[in-house]
């Protein structure tokens, strides 16, 4: 149960993480500022490749 408590919280984190990305991504577009739009997409990859993961661990079954 502790497990599955923790990779919920990851999971949640994760969303977080995602929503706050994306809309930091929107808003650099918004502004029109390359270095911004840069990091901002360099990130999403960054969790793109995490829930990518978390996918994998999941139907593999080492998630729930």
């Amino acid at each position: 149960m502790d497990r599955r408590k923790h990779w919920r919280d990851e999971e949640q984190a994760l969303v977080a993480r995602w929503n706050a990305a994306n809309e930091r991504f929107r808003a650099a577009h918004a502004a029109n500022v390359a270095a911004e739009i840069a990091a901002a997409s360099a990130e999403l990859e960054t969790l793109r490749r995490q829930v990518a993961r978390f996918k994998s661990e999941f139907n593999t079954g080492k998630r729930y």
